[in-house]
């Protein structure tokens, strides 16, 4: 990977900023865990934009159980405060100097409810230097917003949202992002464009009598494992040479809750994995016939793409957005509930095995086709030269 200075170092290239290389600085809570599903994403999109020309630092708080070791990242330690908060003095007073330095033409707050991205709105806000981007990532969908409801009321109110009110664009990721955005009322262009996704080596799943569904995320209440879990708990006995793997972090201790209620409905053949990361878990999605991600609220649902990269089809519901599954003959996508979870389980268990992985190979090539890093690299720099520069606008962006 080709590393680019994230800061310029001369005040000849500040005088000539037109014609020097775009900088920009993306801001997030962290990027070390790699639990926390904006790690991968961010780093991917930063990394494209490396790629094709931008000076790019990524700003995050340095969690003490992590360390990150790429050059383009500025890690900071926690202040005083709620961990979760990400409170650090000194991230902010970097932003602050970046900025006011005008060494940074664009600056991309990822997420919501946490400090550092409070730090970049006020940062923006007080100097007019750049310009502001904010991908919320799938945190203002209607459940989103819901759970924890009255902490969010609060903090948005205080905090939040003079952050979004300010920014020059949002991204979403898809179409059902935009339309969360709209629906809050702001107005800004959104520039919409989805997150890209790395292709491994093909590998064949193993010969075995059993065949397996695989639940892979963070053990948390907005990824519908309770749906999962009922749902199989009607159809383990007809499907003897299924069984289910569940496979993730546990989140505010819900990974208990599931295991009692796994035991309250005596289902058979469920197993919890833990947590996989790297290569374990790119075995257990080439290990899985299925990938079932019955989510109540989801902006990409990266777990999918990644599956499908891995040639594996897969099971999710219509709060992710992959409605082209079944143009694309890559797996099944249906209403949330237990219900419709049920409908198309019986369905989906009865295919062939070799149907099943004729799926997974079309799901694959689906994802060599069309979700290149480099092309969101490239409509995310083609965003960010409209905002600095004018001119036409990016077939990416909505203004309305």
């Amino acid at each position: 990977m080709r590393f680019c200075s994230p800061i310029a170092k001369t005040s000849r290239a500040r005088r000539t900023r037109v014609a020097s290389r775009m900088q920009a600085i993306h801001v997030v809570r962290t990027v070390g865990d790699e639990a926390n599903g904006l790690s991968y994403p961010i780093v991917r999109l930063c990394e494209s934009l490396i790629d094709i020309g931008v000076d790019t630092a990524v700003a995050a708080v340095q969690e003490p159980f992590a360390r990150v070791h790429r050059e383009y990242v500025e890690s900071f330690p926690l202040g005083f405060g709620p961990r979760r908060l990400g409170v650090s003095p000194g991230l902010r007073r970097w932003l602050e100097a970046r900025v006011a330095s005008r060494e940074c033409d664009v600056i991309h707050n990822h997420g919501l409810w946490t400090m550092p991205n409070v730090y970049a709105g006020r940062v923006y806000r007080r100097h007019r230097q750049c310009k502001a981007v904010v991908s919320p990532h799938g945190m203002l969908s209607g459940w989103a917003l819901e759970h924890h409801a009255v902490r969010k009321r609060v903090f948005w109110r205080l905090l939040q949202e003079d952050v979004l009110r300010d920014a020059a664009c949002f991204h979403a990721t898809c179409l059902s992002e935009y339309e969360d955005i709209r629906r809050l009322g702001f107005t800004q262009p959104i520039s919409v464009f989805s997150h890209g996704i790395d292709v491994p080596r093909l590998q064949r799943p193993p010969l075995t009598h059993r065949q397996r569904m695989l639940f892979l995320g963070r053990i948390h209440p907005s990824k519908g494992i309770d749906i999962l879990l009922r749902a199989w708990s009607a159809l383990h006995c007809h499907f003897s040479q299924w069984e289910l793997h569940i496979a993730g972090p546990d989140q505010g201790g819900y990974l208990a809750v599931m295991k009692a209620l796994a035991a309250k409905l005596n289902v058979q053949r469920v197993v919890f994995c833990g947590p996989l990361y790297g290569r374990d878990k790119l075995r257990a999605y080439r290990e899985a016939t299925l990938l079932v991600l019955p989510t109540r609220s989801e902006n990409f649902g990266t777990v999918v793409a990644e599956a499908m990269a891995a040639g594996t089809p897969v099971i999710v519901t219509v709060a992710a957005p992959w409605k082209d599954l079944v143009t694309h003959h890559a797996g099944w996508w249906i209403e949330v509930g237990v219900d419709p979870l049920i409908q198309c389980l019986q369905d989906a268990l009865t295919v062939s095995p070799d149907r099943l992985l004729q799926m997974g190979l079309a799901a694959r090539e689906w994802m060599i086709r069309d979700y290149s890093w480099r092309v969101a690299g490239e409509q995310c720099l083609a965003t960010y030269r409209w905002l600095i520069y004018g001119g036409d606008v990016p077939s990416c962006v909505r203004v309305h």
